[in-house]
Order: structure tokens, then sequence, then C-alpha cells
């Protein structure tokens, strides 16, 4: 059973559901646009994807602590996903915190960016992520990404650093 959540503006109409094993082929392409790029710079070769340092961030998915959500359209269509996943001391993910704390992914396809698709989903995973049990999330951002603001604003805050990224952490309680 999928637990839809309506959300909207004037503009789009969308529904929150739980990510799914059909959908993992969204959360790869997401994956990849989850890739920060400065502006002219050149992307990233989709090949990036199949290094153990961000395919981590995918594979296997479905596995024990992985929680995820997608936004889509009233079609169907997928226009944003979200998802968390733990790792060990082992395995450290970029925002890599501690061994309890999930770290945090999500993208917006780009054509719908801007329009509180990021900010619906983020406080979607937070709640199913307190009533699952964790504490806090993690995540890693580029400083000078725009969505930096964004996890400022819902009270993310800087922890520590992970080579040029900024790890920034929530807590749930």
């Amino acid at each position: 059973m999928r637990k839809l959540i309506m959300n909207g503006d004037a503009n789009l109409n969308y529904k929150i559901r739980e990510v799914g094993q059909l959908d993992v082929s969204f959360l790869w392409k997401m994956l990849y646009q989850c890739l920060y790029v400065r502006e002219g710079e050149k992307p990233f070769p989709i090949e990036i994807l199949q290094t153990p340092e961000i395919s981590k961030y995918a594979s296997q998915w479905g596995r024990n602590g992985d929680l995820g959500l997608i936004a889509e359209d009233p079609g169907n269509t997928p226009l944003g996903i979200v998802w968390l996943r733990l790792f060990d001391f082992t395995h450290k993910g970029y925002g890599f915190v501690d061994e309890k704390t999930p770290e945090l992914s999500i993208s917006v396809d780009k054509d719908y960016r801007g329009q509180g698709i990021g900010s619906a989903l983020l406080r979607e995973i937070e709640i199913k992520a307190k009533n699952f049990g964790y504490k806090s999330i993690s995540l890693s951002v580029d400083p000078n990404n725009p969505a930096r603001r964004l996890y400022e604003k819902l009270c993310y805050t800087q922890v520590g650093w992970c080579g040029t990224s900024l790890t920034m952490k929530k807590d749930l309680i």
C-alpha cells in the first residue's frame, strides 16, 4: 500500500509516497543529479555512478534502515526524491556523522525546482525518520550549492567538513 500525502500550490499539484523497488532507476537518475556542479563547470561523467564512493548511496536499495520518499505529479511522473541511508565507519558517506545517523540525499528534477517540492520532501522524510526511531539526520553539501540555504532554513547546522563540502546535521528530538 502506498501512503499518499497531497501537497502543492496554485501552479503544481503533487503527492508524496514511499520509495519502492520499482523506483530504483529513478533513484539512480536522481543520485546523478545530486552531484553538485558549479555553474560553468563540466558535469561529471555518468560513469561516476559506478565508483564505490558514489554507488554506495543507491546500490542494493531497500536494505535495513533505508527510507525514501518520492514526489509525483497527478499522472505519476516522478518530480523529486529524498532518501536516507546508514553508513558505518568503514564505508563512510560524505555527510557521515556516526553509525546511528542516516545520511540524507535529495534531488528535485531541474524543471521543478523552486516550487516547494524539496522543502516538502525534507519535512516528510524528517517525520518518517523520527517515527522510525532516528534521532538525527546528516547531509553533505557544497558551500556554494543554493540548496544550502534550504537546509539552514530547516535548521540543519554545520558540524564539520568532508573534503570541500560541509557536513550538516539536524536533531529530530
